[in-house]
C-alpha cells in the first residue's frame, strides 16, 4: 500500500516540477517532459515487484512501439496558436489523434512483440 502511495507522490512531484519549470523556461520544461522518467520508475518498480525480466522486456518493447504512436497528441497543441484553436479544443483533438493511432495499433497490430 505505501509503495502505491509513494509512486503517486513521485508522479505528482514530477508533474508539478514540469509545470513550474515550464512557467519560467518552456524549453527546459519540454526537456524534462521528454525524459522517460515515468518509464524508468515503472521499470524499477516492476523489477522489484517480481524480478520477471521477460515481462519487463515485453513492457519495454510495447512501450517502444506505443510512444511514437502517441506523438500525434502534440500536433494540435503545438500548432494551436497558428490555427486559432483554444487550449481545450487542441487538447481534445490531440487526445483524439493519439487515441486513433494507438487504437489502430492495438486493433490491427500483432498481439505480442
Amino acid at each position: 500500500m505505501w509503495q502505491t502511495i509513494l509512486r503517486g507522490v513521485i508522479a505528482g512531484m514530477l508533474v508539478i516540477a514540469v509545470a513550474e519549470l515550464s512557467k519560467r523556461n518552456p524549453r527546459r520544461g519540454a526537456f524534462l517532459l521528454t525524459l522517460p522518467l515515468v518509464s524508468i520508475l515503472a521499470f524499477i518498480a516492476a523489477w522489484y515487484s517480481g524480478h520477471d525480466m521477460p515481462r519487463i522486456s515485453r513492457l519495454a518493447r510495447e512501450t517502444l512501439v506505443l510512444v511514437p504512436l502517441g506523438l500525434p497528441f502534440f500536433l494540435p497543441i503545438g500548432f494551436a496558436h497558428k490555427l486559432g484553436l483554444s487550449f481545450w479544443l487542441a487538447f481534445v483533438a490531440g487526445i483524439a489523434l493519439a487515441s486513433l493511432t494507438i487504437g489502430l495499433w492495438l486493433w490491427l497490430g500483432p498481439d505480442s512483440l
